[in-house]
């Protein structure tokens, strides 16, 4: 075959091209536009601003159309900002936009974005400026950001090889002068290769359940009459409830856990070494240290801890690196929501994950 150009197509996030103002509101989720002028950002979310807007570009829509990067965010409401005016006389930033440009801010009470350095600053209120487009995201993506890149990224085959023929179209390789100065010639057609698809593997489980061979079938298979192959082991265990939900729902809960978890062949204690322990979410490092030292004063070291996450996200990573580096502990995150609906189908996905980490072999 030769030579050949490997093409493909990727996704990746950006920002998006809006008014900051209407990104403050997104990100911080403020609600009603009507009443987030009058809103005093706190400090918590100031500190997340300044990480989100780090190194953006912005362009301001007052007087000529400038672009600025944007270095931090004033601790200050720009209503008490205040800078030299040719070095000479003390202004307001509100003044200053309000004699010149005629403009009066109506977000006077939130921080202003701040480009150049300490020593020269300059102060862009948000009101005034547009975030610049083509602009790439490489922060981390909240969850609601990952499932929206993830569904916008899979494409089934056809659409993926539309595009790429729609990509080398457009770069022309027929006609690139520097592809003709090497005597390279590109075909727009993409290479046909035979292939054929191979045999599903037979998936082996445990002897004692009805199921013992299953073959899948398009990718998929059914272990519902099926028992792991490999059946851990987990004598004490508890559970540390961060979420709202009530001590009695979330025991319910860890119930039907275990039950799928002893079903699918699992020797688990049906009994935590301690009830469910609540905590509020602020106390996340103190209540996983309280839960390790408490069992191991019994002088019973947790084999298993299971973990109902937060309602709100981004507490997942802190938990697992309390656990795994610090303290040594298993754990399973659950999902709250998914704690409520309690459906055998997500149990049982989570009582194959809980095998796996404590020990036991799903399949052979």
């Amino acid at each position: 075959m030769g030579m050949s150009l490997n093409m493909d197509v990727s996704a990746t996030s950006f920002y998006e091209s809006i008014p900051v103002i209407d990104f403050v509101e997104k990100f911080l989720n403020l609600g009603d536009p009507k009443r987030a002028a009058s809103i005093q950002i706190m400090e918590n979310d100031l500190i997340k601003l300044k990480k989100a807007l780090r190194g953006v570009k912005v362009e301001v829509t007052h007087g000529e159309s400038k672009r600025y990067k944007v270095t931090g965010i004033t601790s200050a409401p720009t209503n008490q900002l205040k800078f030299l005016v040719e070095g000479k006389k003390e202004k307001s930033v509100r003044q200053y936009f309000q004699e010149k440009y005629n403009i009066s801010l109506r977000y006077a009470s939130w921080p202003s974005l701040q480009s150049g350095n300490d020593s020269k600053p300059i102060f862009l209120p948000m009101e005034l400026c547009t975030i610049v487009e083509g602009q790439r995201y490489s922060k981390k993506l909240n969850e609601k950001q990952v499932t929206a890149l993830l569904r916008e990224a899979c494409k089934r085959p056809s659409h993926k090889e539309e595009s790429i023929a729609r990509i080398s179209l457009f770069n022309n390789y027929q006609n690139d002068s520097l592809a003709k100065e090497f005597g390279v010639d590109v075909k727009s057609e993409l290479v046909c290769i035979d292939a054929r698809v191979l045999p599903p593997p037979v998936i082996k489980y445990n002897d004692s359940g009805r199921d013992r061979a299953i073959r899948p079938r398009v990718g998929q298979w059914n272990m519902i009459n099926a028992k792991m192959y490999h059946c851990a082991k987990v004598k004490v265990w508890t559970c540390l409830n961060f979420s709202s939900l009530s001590k009695q729902m979330a025991a319910g809960f860890c119930q039907d856990l275990i039950n799928m978890c002893r079903n699918k062949g699992m020797d688990m204690n049906p009994s935590p070494v301690f009830p469910v322990w609540s905590s509020h979410s602020s106390q996340i490092e103190r209540a996983l240290s309280d839960v390790h030292h408490a069992c191991n004063d019994e002088k019973k070291p947790l084999e298993l801890l299971i973990i109902i996450l937060p309602d709100f996200p981004g507490s997942y990573g802190k938990i697992k690196r309390v656990c795994e580096t610090e303290l040594g502990i298993v754990s399973q995150c659950c999902q709250p929501k998914q704690a409520r609906k309690c459906s055998p189908q997500y149990l049982e996905n989570v009582a194959l994950k809980i095998n796996v980490k404590t020990g036991g072999r799903m399949q052979f």
